[in-house]
């Protein structure tokens, strides 16, 4: 029996995102590309990751658009994937995870961390407001229905005055 969806599901979001990169391999192999990893080969060595999966999610990727499959060598012929703009789009995203799992650990148990290219500063990421450089993971910052929402959506996001 397959999985029931609610309409909620299919116009949300996060739902959709999760659809492009839900899996654990997929964020790895996006994580992968933002290193400079192009080739089959290379994702497979280092993520010790079966070929039939490593196939399987690299064609999603390139269905979904996140990945580009452009050849590199004509006889026999190889292909390397490219992160296309959407792909690229993702990296702020995985930056925030790998935030968010390290903040987690002591400083001394991180295995990796983000610096600037520039200064090896640690950086510390954080997501705020484009327009007023505030930062969006705070109570003051909350969901609300957008002009696509359903009927089930306006409800479920429809604020509630407080007394």
């Amino acid at each position: 029996m397959a999985p029931r969806i609610r309409q909620e599901d299919l116009e949300c979001p996060l739902s959709t995102a999760l659809s492009y990169v839900g899996e654990w391999w997929t964020l790895l192999l996006l994580h992968d590309c933002f290193d400079g990893y192009r080739r089959f080969d290379q994702f497979q060595a280092n993520l010790k990751i079966s070929s039939s999966m490593l196939t399987s999610r690299l064609k999603t990727l390139v269905e979904n658009g996140l990945l580009e499959k452009q050849p590199y060598q004509a006889n026999p012929v190889r292909h390397e994937y490219v992160l296309t703009e959407l792909g690229r789009s993702l990296r702020p995203v995985i930056v925030a995870l790998a935030a968010w799992g390290n903040s987690r650990l002591d400083p001394a148990e991180r295995s990796m961390i983000l610096v600037d290219a520039a200064t090896g500063q640690e950086a510390e990421p954080v997501l705020v407001d484009r327009t007023t450089g505030r930062r969006v993971d705070g109570d003051d910052f909350v969901f609300t229905a957008g002009p696509a929402a359903s009927a089930p959506f306006r409800t479920r996001y429809t604020p509630t005055p407080t007394p």
